[in-house]
């Protein structure tokens, strides 16, 4: 990696990166990852001992087992291939080599085509080079854009899904901090891998290290970087899939009215394009629908530090609180303030704009989207009156800062009032697909609509499952269909259904289509697999040019309109360690402790769920030993407590709190939603804060041996649900000579 002139932030960045890394580890590469001609890397016992592959695959293949989006970690960006950190350049030849074989052994006759691609972040395109060729190696075709440009997660998603390929990997850590990076890897469907998919691959990693102990040494071959394998003109001849997207989003959230409504707004709408890789597929997008003159940008450059958005300094050292805008932190005098937005310093960049202007934010892999509009400091406390936060641009203006979830629900109702309008809504049986962590508005709102909800464990691969699950049904004929959630609720949906919205509270979204999604060879879909910030862009700007109103007065009339009590929401992000810690060795034992104490908290609840499904316990000994806990916490209502495939859901009659383990770091989140902000935010606190210590009121009923045993309880509990109406559309290579792909 290398980069001129870089900001103070960054150099403070790179500077501790490069006081930190050993002097052996900067002069000795491994292999040498810059050589682009065609070369044999060996890999050999003492390299394993050395290198300690060993531990790193231990912590790999836990990280892979309850990841909910790609196997992530911190890596150095100075030097790659540094194995003290989880991600580099040994560790994604591995990873990649092992992927590649499991794939040529389910399909030894078959033509494999997989798509690479990567975002801006440190190294991507180190790794995206390591990736093509190793599988071109093994004879594996790889599409990667020309030049190896970035370019959304989404679109190699909905490539992975049109072109009918074997799969897709794509080289991002979303809206992590800037030392972070990962592997998204991605199936024939451009659903991201559930845990029993990573295990085979996981698994034959683990087969070449045994390999190496018993041959002494691994052989692991690199194609050169330019090779015939390695394909950029079949992406050159696609646009890099524009094209095909942008006839994907005309037949949905792109459709002639809603183009029509943008066309005629006379306002701008902001983009920001956060690292700015967004701003090389989206701008063509909105270019080829005619609406790219109503639109202006901000960071356009791409950049591996992200414009400095979200950086800090923090007792005199590098800080980074990633690029979640909803973080909250305090300062020094205990007031609350949102850090990443201020980053993103919109009292400077939005100053010329008039109140009423909307700003779109998108994130370095384009997945997620925020919302944020200026508005008159006179109304501020009539927007936090609608739960609407804000922060001061100036002595007049203000900043509405809305959760996704709700910019989301008002996008699902604008999207339903259009096929009502347009006659469409009533041809078939709507639902909803959302994470439980989402807000309880959305449950509220369909109900009021007629509409299904289907809840299930965070993560956006859950929401593909579960439409892929609805989908087998369809094409099996099925007259109707039936799904169970995660609540072990069973939904009805009819012979013939179609999805409204599908998304999560973290700002991921997609909307469902109309008419059936057909790939190529014909395969079939409700949805695509991967949330799409340029969806969710192009129908939230038909929305925003359709109103007579600001959005948080809208927000207020769609809560009124739907009879919605539960109007707010809370989280909690508890990071037991600094992930910004230069020393990889400290940020290690720092992690291992945090992993702890996150777990402690996680088993302290999930106990109580899986108790209660096994009929250890009772619902009023879960009050018992709650109310005793949390002596200042009301339980009295408390209906239900249930494990929900990464967390533990307590349902209140008037309120819902949701304690879950991040499933890619040492964190511990705490949700809330209900019709009292100030008492949701005293349980979210409170309960994701405790420290998980076992009171003698809880080992009356549930023994201590018990508790250390539920962890592996709730992963069958969870095999058992994914596995539950699965998808059984068996993937066959297509014949490829008369498509695209020839």
């Amino acid at each position: 990696m290398s980069k001129e002139n870089p900001s103070q932030l960054e150099k403070l960045l790179l500077d501790g990166v490069e006081s930190n890394t050993p002097e052996d580890i900067k002069t000795d590469k491994i292999f040498d990852y810059d050589n682009k001609n065609k070369f044999t890397f060996t890999l050999t016992k003492d390299l394993v001992e050395k290198l300690e592959l060993r531990k790193w695959f231990d912590s790999y293949k836990k990280e892979a087992m309850v990841s909910t989006a790609g196997i992530r970690g911190p890596q150095n960006v100075l030097y790659p291939h540094d194995t003290r950190f989880p991600i580099n350049t040994i560790g994604i030849t591995l990873a990649t080599l092992a992927k590649a074989l499991v794939l040529k052994e389910k399909y030894p006759n078959d033509e494999l085509i997989k798509l690479v691609g990567c975002e801006v972040r440190y190294n991507s395109k180190t790794y995206l080079d390591i990736i093509a060729r190793i599988q071109s190696a093994l004879g594996i075709r790889t599409l990667t854009p020309l030049n190896r440009q970035t370019i959304p997660i989404w679109l190699a998603s909905f490539l992975a899904f049109k072109l009918d390929l074997v799969g897709a990997e794509y080289i991002t850590s979303s809206h992590g901090i800037s030392v972070k990076n990962a592997t998204k890897d991605l199936n024939n469907q451009g659903s991201q891998f559930l845990p029993d998919e990573s295990i085979e691959f996981v698994n034959k990693i683990e087969e070449i290290l045994n390999t190496v102990d018993k041959d002494g040494e691994y052989r692991i071959d690199f194609e050169a970087s330019e090779n015939d394998l390695i394909d950029e003109k079949t992406m050159q001849k696609l646009n890099n899939g524009i094209d095909l997207y942008v006839e994907y989003l005309k037949n949905g959230v792109a459709n002639q009215k809603n183009i029509e409504l943008i066309k005629n707004f006379d306002k701008k709408i902001v983009i920001d394009a956060v690292g700015g890789a967004a701003y090389n597929t989206l701008s063509k997008i909105l270019e080829k629908l005619g609406i790219q003159k109503n639109f202006d940008w901000l960071n356009t450059q791409e950049d591996p530090f992200f414009h400095s958005i979200g950086k800090d300094i923090k007792d005199g050292k590098f800080y980074d609180w990633s690029l979640d805008i909803t973080v909250v932190a305090k300062n020094k005098e205990g007031r609350e303030y949102f850090p990443v937005v201020e980053s993103l310093k919109y009292d400077e960049k939005l100053k010329n704009y008039p109140i009423g202007t909307v700003c779109l934010v998108t994130d370095p892999d384009h997945d997620r989207l925020s919302v944020v509009q200026i508005e008159d400091i006179k109304n501020k406390a009539k927007v936090n009156a609608v739960g609407v936060d804000t922060i001061e641009l100036d002595n007049e203006r203000i900043l509405c800062v809305f959760s996704a979830n709700q910019a989301f629900l008002m996008i699902m109702d604008f999207w339903t009032q259009m096929l009502k309008e347009s006659g469409d809504f009533d041809k078939h049986k709507r639902f909803i697909i959302k994470t439980t962590a989402s807000s309880k508005t959305w449950d509220e709102w369909a109900k009021h609509n007629g509409i299904a909800v289907i809840n299930t464990p965070v993560g956006f691969k859950e929401i593909a499952n579960a439409t892929k699950k609805i989908e087998y049904q369809i094409e099996q004929g099925v007259k109707d269909i039936k799904i169970k959630d995660i609540f072990a609720k069973t939904i009805s949906l009819g012979d013939s259904p179609r999805m409204i919205f599908g998304g999560e509270e973290s700002g991921g979204m997609i909307i469902g289509a109309q008419e059936i999604i057909k790939s190529l060879n014909g395969r079939c879909a409700l949805a695509m697999r991967e949330k799409s910030a340029t969806e969710a862009i192009i129908v939230t700007s038909a929305l925003v040019a359709s109103l007579d109103a600001s959005l948080w007065e809208h927000l207020a009339r769609v809560y009124d309109k739907n009879n919605i009590v539960a109007k707010y929401d809370v989280r909690e992000d508890i990071a037991y360690y600094n992930e910004s810690e230069p020393n990889i060795e400290k940020l290690k034992e720092a992690k291992k402790l945090g992993e702890g104490l996150r777990t402690k908290n996680d088993i302290f609840y999930l106990a109580l769920a899986i108790g209660m499904l096994e009929n250890k316990i009772t619902l009023e000994n879960v009050k018992e030993i709650l109310s005793s806990t949390f002596k200042n916490l009301d339980f009295s209502n408390l209906s239900d407590v249930k494990f929900v495939g990464d967390g533990t859901y307590f349902d209140f009659t008037d309120k819902f709190v949701e304690i879950r383990p991040s499933g890619t770091d040492a964190k511990t989140k705490a949700y809330a939603g209900g019709a009292n902000r100030d008492e949701l935010f005293v349980f979210a606190k409170t309960l994701g804060n405790y420290s998980g210590d076992l009171s003698e009121e809880y080992k009356k009923y549930l023994s201590e041996d018990y508790v250390n045993s539920v962890k592996e309880k709730s992963l069958e509990v969870y095999e058992k649900f994914a596995r539950t109406d699965e998808d059984k559309r068996e993937f066959k290579i297509p014949n490829y000579k008369d498509t695209f792909l020839k």
